[in-house]
């Protein structure tokens, strides 16, 4: 009967120790963030390698995401009869929710699967427990120069997100639906306000330290050989997106309590 009841909580145990760990990573990260000396170098490196593997990727998912956005708003406004404020809905849409969304999950997908196995393959060589004898922390020399780096292109990302969703969602307004140029961008200051750009921004950053946390811890502590990376990988990505998505649904319910909708 012990044995039974053992084996149907062992998952949750698991998962909890598995939590409590990635929190424990969180927080010596924190701690090593201000350990000097600062691995300037390789954070520059890493900073522009998930820039060189994300951009265009991030690039060509948003242009026809701000064209859908832009189509579905257009033609439901439409039928309202409110096309003059087809401009901020898009601009809404795309700045609150598309942007940050579309740089989490390029961040997770493509950046956080290239730690994981950056720092997996590291572990499985034992080039990461050889640091440890040679009395170097990897936390300080490899996974905060990571997270910090995945945190900078996030925000850069989710700028370059959304300034080219907005763009893609002018030119299948006006082109396509035709709508008015003047109207479409006489219309962001009606319902679009500055602190939408910074909960964009407060969302992308968090969203890229998730993805740095996640992606190191499962780095550094994978299942033995190749195999091990590879299960490491597909269960970073699956692991980060879950949390993105819940960390979005309770920023957004945080921002739309505290910031009132312009108007109201």
């Amino acid at each position: 009967m012990g044995s039974s009841k053992k084996s149907v909580f062992a998952p949750a145990e698991a998962a909890i120790a598995q939590a409590g760990n990635i929190v424990e990573l969180l927080v010596d990260v924190a701690r090593n963030t201000f350990r000097r000396p600062f691995q300037f170098r390789e954070f520059i490196e890493q900073a522009w390698f998930i820039a060189s593997v994300t951009i265009l990727p991030t690039a060509l998912v948003a242009i026809p995401f701000g064209a859908v956005v832009s189509l579905q708003t257009g033609s439901l406004i439409k039928q309202l009869g409110a096309e003059s404020f087809t401009g901020a809905a898009s601009v809404l849409a795309v700045i609150q929710q598309g942007s940050p969304i579309v740089t989490a999950l390029l961040i997770a997908g493509a950046a956080g699967s290239a730690v994981t196995a950056d720092l997996g393959s590291r572990t499985i060589r034992e080039e990461i427990d050889a640091m440890r004898v040679l009395g170097i922390d990897p936390v300080h020399r490899l996974v905060v120069p990571r997270v910090l780096a995945m945190i900078l292109i996030a925000l850069l990302l989710n700028g370059l997100v959304s300034v080219v969703g907005i763009t893609g969602g002018y030119f299948f307004n006006v082109v396509l639906q035709g709508g008015t140029p003047g109207a479409y961008l006489s219309s962001f200051s009606a319902l679009a306000q500055l602190p939408d750009l910074y909960v964009a921004e407060l969302k992308a950053a968090i969203f890229g330290l998730i993805a740095g946390i996640i992606a190191s811890y499962k780095g550094l502590n994978p299942n033995p050989g190749p195999k091990g990376v590879g299960e490491a990988v597909n269960q970073t990505v699956v692991i980060t997106f879950l949390l993105l998505f819940f960390a979005n649904l309770i920023l957004t319910l945080v921002y739309l309590q505290v910031v009132p909708a312009k108007g109201s």
